[in-house]
């Protein structure tokens, strides 16, 4: 039995995901072979908008420039789903950031409003009223 290494080479190509192949017979002893890279990963639904790569030809032609035709999209594809996910996690974080941010800020705004309150109505008790007893 002849050795293929199709296997190895996917393994070669160090995408993250799940690699997703779908072969049909076509007309006249072609085959369509679609290959669409799924990353879970990934929390963007933008990644839904990347198409499948379809590839069509004789099994020959297929054998000789399968990998050579879909490496370089794949990993682009890969590429950009791992980096999706990082900016929407550094999105989240920045999210959190700002929510603690905002959180503090309206802390120390309350806390001063507090003092100032406090020292107000401190202020208010004391002006106005001055209780001095003379004797006559």
């Amino acid at each position: 039995m002849e050795t293929t290494n199709f296997f190895n080479q996917i393994a070669q190509m160090d995408i993250q995901g799940d690699l997703h192949l779908t072969i049909a017979k076509g007309a006249e002893n072609n085959l369509i072979v679609s290959v669409i890279l799924k990353n879970e990963q990934c929390g963007d639904s933008a990644k839904q908008l990347i198409p499948p790569l379809n590839l069509r030809g004789t099994a020959e032609e297929l054998d000789e420039g399968f990998f050579q035709q879909i490496t370089t999209p794949l990993q682009t594809a890969s590429g950009l789903m791992v980096n999706m996910e990082a900016f929407m996690k550094q999105l989240e974080e920045a999210k959190k950031q700002s929510a603690m941010e905002k959180e503090k800020t309206e802390k120390e705004k309350k806390e001063q409003e507090s003092k100032d309150k406090k020292f107000n109505d401190g202020m208010a008790g004391k002006t106005g009223q001055i209780d001095h007893h003379f004797p006559v």
